[in-house]
């Protein structure tokens, strides 16, 4: 039976756990109906419980293919993928499929098919937290949201980054990727990804990628986990003023590019001071040995779990900014991080140990992570012999890490 076919199927038997059906009205290109906000509330439902499809163009009474208007195809795709994104908190990824069915009269209507996977969080929507009981939504008893929410936060307690992502297959791996983690490439089978933890199996046996594997080995994570990736800004003075910006972008794709590529921005935007005596002496105005250090710690160490926090790199004339999402863990402080180790996503720093980094003359290292642990203690040597003062770490609100990193002293008082 054909993809087709089966839709057809369960278009003629109704509405259940695992399907709504859903009649589009249009206003011109602006979408009436449904709701904003009930569109959003069945989304959440799927996402909360075991996903499932809603499919547009079809009366949920009659089972009637009507179809959406082909002209105005793309403006309801626009308006799903900003209520996934606006409506619905964290964010969720949908798949949204167009295609033709045939319409009563045996011809072939658009439709749009929107699948959402089974989340690794809870989510709300306008009218609170619902969940899909046979062919409706109810929004959950605080019992049931109570243990849902454990449920979902001991899967992230317990190795989140070895979590099977919903949605992905392990066809979304980037072979290339993938194969850098692989001892024998001809051996890069989806038995010896198992063996990595890059592929596992879901709840259902359904074989996925897992958080591990989405962020360093598929070209676009942030398809999957949109808050994976780096707010990168410049400010022209010492104080975050969005009318002096200087430059901005938000760095995505695999960890090792964000690295990389937030490296390539802080040099863009940095000083360079020359002095002469007997030759010629060029003075940075941050150290970028302590810089790699500090973002590859930043993308190995952040809380992965928390939707919709990113890491936020803010440089200004006198210093730059790194938040990263996470407290510390058990007895951990930010005065002895040089002193001990810990690893909240233990799969991603073995896998980072293992990459390699290009460039590396600059940085110090052949590959983006050291398991020995003197990261901290680089950041902090290399950045007080630069700017003559200590790196500053602070935990705000026991929900982010912020280091502060001073420029050189010398182009300070230049």
């Amino acid at each position: 039976m054909s993809r087709s076919e089966d839709l057809l199927r369960r278009i003629r038997l109704g509405e259940d756990s695992e399907l709504e059906l859903q009649h589009v009205l249009l206003a011109g290109s602006k979408v009436t109906g449904p709701t904003r906000n009930d569109f959003a509330d069945e989304l959440a439902a799927f996402a909360n419980g075991r996903g499932g499809t809603l499919l547009l163009g079809v009366d949920d009474r009659t089972k009637e293919i009507l179809g959406i208007p082909l002209d105005h195809l793309d403006a309801v795709e626009g308006w799903i993928r900003e209520i996934c994104n606006d409506s619905v908190k964290p964010a969720l990824h949908a798949t949204i499929l167009k295609l033709e069915l045939p319409s009563s009269t045996g011809e072939l209507v658009p439709v749009i098919r929107v699948d959402i996977a089974r989340s690794l969080f809870v989510h709300k929507s306008p009218g609170g937290y619902y969940h899909r009981v046979g062919s409706s939504k109810r929004e959950m008893a605080p019992g049931l949201l109570k243990r849902i929410f454990q449920e979902r936060s001991q899967t992230r307690v317990i190795r989140f980054d070895e979590s099977p992502v919903g949605g992905t297959s392990p066809e979304d791996l980037d072979t290339e990727l993938a194969h850098r983690f692989v001892r024998d490439p001809s051996e890069a089978t989806e038995t010896a990804l198992r063996k990595l933890r890059i592929v596992a199996d879901d709840e259902d046996g359904n074989a996925r990628v897992t958080v591990t594997g989405v962020l360093l080995c598929t070209r676009e994570p942030q398809k999957w986990m949109p808050h994976a990736q780096i707010q990168a800004v410049s400010y022209a003075g010492e104080r975050q003023d969005v009318n002096y910006q200087n430059d901005a972008r938000d760095l995505a794709g695999p960890l090792d590019a964000q690295v990389l590529e937030a490296l390539h921005f802080v040099r863009r935007n940095s000083r360079i001071e020359a002095t002469k005596t007997t030759g010629r002496t060029e003075h940075p105005q941050f150290s970028e040995r302590a810089l790699f250090e500090a973002l590859v710690n930043a993308v190995a160490h952040r809380d992965y779990s928390m939707a919709g926090a990113r890491i936020r790199l803010h440089m200004f004339a006198d210093r730059i900014e790194l938040c990263v999402p996470g407290g510390l863990a058990n007895t951990l402080t930010p005065d002895s991080m040089h002193l001990r180790q810990y690893s909240r996503n233990e799969l991603i720093v073995s896998l980072l140990a293992r990459c390699p980094v290009k460039g590396s003359e600059t940085v110090g290292r052949t590959h983006l992570m050291d398991r020995r642990g003197d990261g901290v203690p680089i950041i902090l040597k290399e950045s007080t012999e630069l700017s003559g003062r200590r790196p500053e770490y602070t935990l705000v609100d026991a929900s982010e890490l912020r280091l502060v990193i001073w420029a050189s002293s010398l182009l300070l008082v230049s």
